[in-house]
């Protein structure tokens, strides 16, 4: 009896087997582009909030995590399951092709060979059986189990070929021809293909075997697993959003409390609990909010300490100043009448003492505005009338142009208004050159002068000076003092009264600027003529304040220096304001003009 037999051990043939070879760079670009994606997303992370991010990171670790298990799990399982199948196809069609080849004579007939296939193909694993061989007469037989499945020609040329080369009989090769097997696919179902060639002479057998069991099979856990993945991600998003929501928690009460504090409540304190870090970031908290508390009260102490000291000594001083003033005044009345050696001393003397006086004035106002007891005695007031008034009472008429129209009416504070107007008019004549020009006018509420000017009075009799341009300004005349009819929307209500107040002298020093409204700010050295206590200018910005308004200084391209103040035309809701917080309006002593 001859000896036949399929062989020793398995072997795949790269050739018509898997595209994973060939689809190894296209997954290396696709992973590169998810890297760049995921760089790009976490750019756009640091500009989300705290709670987005940590919900993010959770999600995305989770997802990883969940999505490299899952491709674990899948593709031992798939390793598993296809060798399983496999092995057994692999197994049963060799022991098949040995069994049902063993009766059949070297040359069968085609017949014969159909029986055989037909044997074959009758087994548990249900596949297609095709054998080929040679019958007496010396021609080739092909008998198939399955004609549209299973041919020759359906069969791999390599596979073919494998199972066709002879190889060299040794000590590690017993045979000259092996069982070989490759994965393909017909139409969209994979298929598992072997063949093997009987030794000693016989018929060369392959089959074919459905794997579509398999793949269902393994669709269904892919599908698994990525509903496992899905409800991670879920699972994790939810994880997250909880432990967001409790490391965030004290970080927005920490917050909370850091805004309170930067509002001036310094009495607030957060609560703490736990030992974590964020327990230990709470206790600092309210440590640092404990010696702020305690520092701000001793300066609140010690700065309402020096207010009643300037107070007092202000209101301590006011007594022998009467005294001395009243004295002063009549020696200044006998001053022609003393001996010429001592008119220089009385004089002196005299304007030391109404120096003096001056000084008590603008400390005793200065301290009210520091203690916050300044308040508005608004009336309704005709503002060329008051600057009129103000220039009058002072002397200023020969030196001072005012361009304003009559009718403009705001609701003010005419003292107040009136030592604005004071110290910036005696400011600009002390400091600046003559003539000094007074320009009033209105501005609507979204600022464009629709309330301007339709004509100009000069105090002086003297023509209006030109405007920057090199020729009088629009709407004056130079026939002297006129009346003009009201400007439009200069009643009191909605708007701003603009006031300038310039002069013709050198302009104020660009390092002087941002300190010309400073207390005690003297610039001696470009204003040698200074005799002021440096606080009048000071008293008018905090009057412009409590009106709401502003006052600024700036330098004209032409020379001097030009002071713009900006008051509300209605200040009738600051001064509401000041009552409901519990404060009584009562006039104050007046301030007087400074030096820059």
């Amino acid at each position: 009896m001859r000896e036949r037999s399929a062989g020793g051990g398995a072997t795949e043939d790269g050739a018509g087997g898997e595209a994973g070879d060939t689809a190894a760079p296209a997954a290396g670009r696709r992973m590169q582009r998810v890297l760049r994606g995921l760089r790009r997303a976490s750019g756009l992370l640091r500009w989300t909030s705290l709670r987005l991010r940590l919900v993010v990171v959770f999600a995305l670790v989770a997802l990883t995590a969940a999505v490299s298990a899952s491709g674990i799990a899948y593709w031992l399982n798939r390793n598993t399951v296809l060798e399983r199948t496999q092995n057994a196809v692999l197994n049963d069609f060799r022991k098949s092709l040995e069994d049902s080849t063993r009766s059949l004579p070297l040359r069968p007939r085609c017949a014969e060979l159909q029986d055989a296939a037909r044997q074959m193909a009758a087994g548990p694993q249900d596949y297609a059986v095709l054998l080929i061989g040679v019958d007496r007469e010396g021609k080739a037989c092909a008998a198939t189990t399955n004609k549209n499945l299973l041919t020759l020609n359906s069969v791999p040329v390599s596979l073919r070929t494998a199972v066709d080369e002879v190889r060299p009989v040794d000590e590690s090769n017993r045979y000259p021809h092996h069982l070989y097997w490759q994965r393909k696919e017909v139409g969209d179902a994979p298929y598992l293909v072997a063949g093997a060639k009987v030794i000693g002479g016989g018929p060369t057998g392959y089959m074919m075997k459905s794997l579509a069991t398999e793949r269902q099979d393994l669709n269904s856990l892919a599908w698994s697993l990525g509903i496992a993945t899905a409800l991670a991600l879920v699972g994790s998003a939810l994880l997250a959003q909880a432990a967001a929501t409790t490391v965030l928690r004290p970080v927005q009460r920490l917050g909370h409390a850091a805004r309170q504090l930067g509002e001036g409540r310094l009495d607030t304190r957060l609560r703490v609990t736990g030992t974590d870090e964020l327990a230990d970031l709470s206790r600092t908290f309210n440590r640092t909010a404990e010696r702020l508390e305690q520092r701000v009260e001793e300066l609140s102490g010690r700065e309402a300490a020096s207010r009643r000291f300037v107070a007092d000594m202000s209101h301590e001083l006011r007594t022998p100043l009467t005294a001395i003033t009243a004295v002063s005044e009549v020696l200044e009345e006998e001053a022609d009448s003393l001996d010429p050696m001592i008119a220089p001393a009385v004089q002196l003397v005299v304007g030391e003492t109404r120096r003096l006086n001056d000084l008590v004035e603008n400390l005793m106002e200065v301290t009210r505005f520091d203690a916050g007891t300044a308040r508005l005695v608004l009336d309704d007031v005709d503002v060329a009338d008051q600057v009129t008034a103000c220039i009058d009472a002072r002397a200023w008429l020969d030196a001072v142009e005012l361009d304003a129209d009559r009718g403009i009416v705001a609701r003010l504070d005419p003292r107040r208004l009136d030592v604005i107007l004071a110290n910036l008019i005696g400011n600009a004549l002390k400091h600046g050159g003559s003539p000094v020009r007074v320009s009033v006018h209105t501005e609507d509420a979204a600022g464009d002068g629709a309330g301007g000017r339709t004509g100009s009075t000069a105090v002086s009799g003297v023509p209006a000076a030109p405007d920057a341009s090199g020729g009088p300004e629009a709407g004056t005349e130079d026939e002297g003092p006129k009346r003009s009819e009201p400007a439009a929307g200069a009643e009191a209500g909605g708007g701003t009264l603009v006031i300038r107040v310039r002069d013709h002298g050198p302009g104020i020093p660009e390092e002087v600027l941002p300190h010309v409204f400073d207390r005690f700010y003297k610039a001696s050295a470009s204003r040698p003529r200074s005799e002021g206590s440096g606080l009048g200018l000071s008293i008018a910005l905090e009057n412009a304040h409590i009106h709401g308004g502003e006052i600024t200084a700036a330098n004209l391209p032409e020379g001097g220096a030009v002071f713009t103040l900006r008051l509300p035309m209605d200040a009738a809701p600051l001064a509401d304001g000041d009552r409901r917080d519990g404060g009584t309006a009562r006039p104050d002593d007046e301030g007087t003009e400074d030096g820059r």
